[in-house]
Parts: structure tokens; C-alpha cells; sequence
């Protein structure tokens, strides 16, 4: 999908690329099983854990506060209070299993897993993967479209540099 308004290609960027970290983490829990413990030494997990540590801070922080302090309160202003509340509740959700996720995925990278901190990362790792999945789907499916046809093209430029002036 390619978008037109320069916020919404860029958070659709964004989406896709946490989707692929997501589609990583859960082939990673699929292919360990909960009661055994991972070598978090093997080079893929070391490059996953590292992705995960950095790209659940970026998104729990940057993007989710972009979208907060800047889209919803400027798509209230249009009259679409609804789309806002919802997607601000589900960050809520979502803040503090990606942070807690990033925290896991660091020590793990520090110190490896044992039994009780892989059990942690496992299932943590599978209620980030459920929820962030059906919230970047409500996102791309509702969120992005309304950006695409109510933003004037001054907003939409100075919405962008103030975004891209955040990484």
C-alpha cells in the first residue's frame, strides 16, 4: 500500500517495519519451545534482541507520543474525537509490554535466558505480538485513510518535519 500524504507513507513505513520485527519474534517463540531455553548467543537471536531492545522503545515512545500529541489532537479538531480515544487506550496497553519486552530483550542480550526469564520473554513475547498486530491493522485500516483525506498539505509538511525531526 503507498500513500499520498507524506505522515501516513511514513507511519505506514513504520508499521511495516515493526510487522516484520513482529513476524521475527514470533518465529523465534514458535521455534523454542516455553520449557527450553534458547541460546541467546546464536547470532540470529543476538541480532533479534537487539532489534527488539531498540525497536519497542522507538515505538512505544516516538511514534505512539507522534501520534498522540499530534494526530489525534489535530483529527479532534476535524471532529473524529472517536478514532483518537480508541488508539491512545490501546497505547496504553501496548507501552508497558513493549518496554517490559525491550528490558527482556536487553538482559537476555546481556546475560542470556534462563528458565524463568525465557518463560517471561515467551509469553510477554506473545501478547506484544497479538496486540500490537490487531492495533497496526486498526492503524493502517482506519487511522492512516482519514490522515490521507483530511489533511490540507500545509499541515501534512509541517506534521513531516516535525516527525522526522524527532528520530
Amino acid at each position: 500500500m503507498s500513500f499520498t500524504n507524506g505522515v501516513s507513507q511514513v507511519l505506514h513505513e513504520e508499521h511495516q517495519a515493526t510487522m516484520a520485527l513482529v513476524e521475527r519474534l514470533e518465529q523465534f517463540i514458535a521455534c523454542h519451545r516455553r520449557d527450553v531455553t534458547p541460546d541467546a548467543s546464536d547470532t540470529a537471536a543476538v541480532r533479534l534482541l537487539s532489534d527488539l531492545a531498540t525497536g519497542m522503545e522507538n515505538e512505544v515512545q516516538r511514534h505512539f507520543a507522534f501520534e498522540e500529541e499530534r494526530l489525534f489532537t489535530y483529527l479532534n479538531t476535524m471532529g473524529n474525537e472517536a478514532i483518537g480515544a480508541h488508539l491512545t487506550d490501546e497505547h496504553a496497553l501496548l507501552r508497558p509490554i513493549g518496554a517490559r519486552l525491550a528490558r527482556l530483550a536487553r538482559e537476555a542480550a546481556a546475560t542470556g535466558f534462563d528458565a524463568a526469564k525465557w518463560m517471561e520473554f515467551h509469553q510477554t513475547g506473545q501478547k506484544l505480538c497479538e496486540t500490537l498486530r490487531a492495533h497496526v491493522q486498526k492503524e493502517e485500516m482506519a487511522l492512516l485513510p482519514l490522515i490521507e483525506e483530511s489533511m490540507d498539505a500545509e499541515t501534512e509538511a509541517q506534521f513531516l518535519k516535525e516527525y522526522r525531526e524527532t528520530t
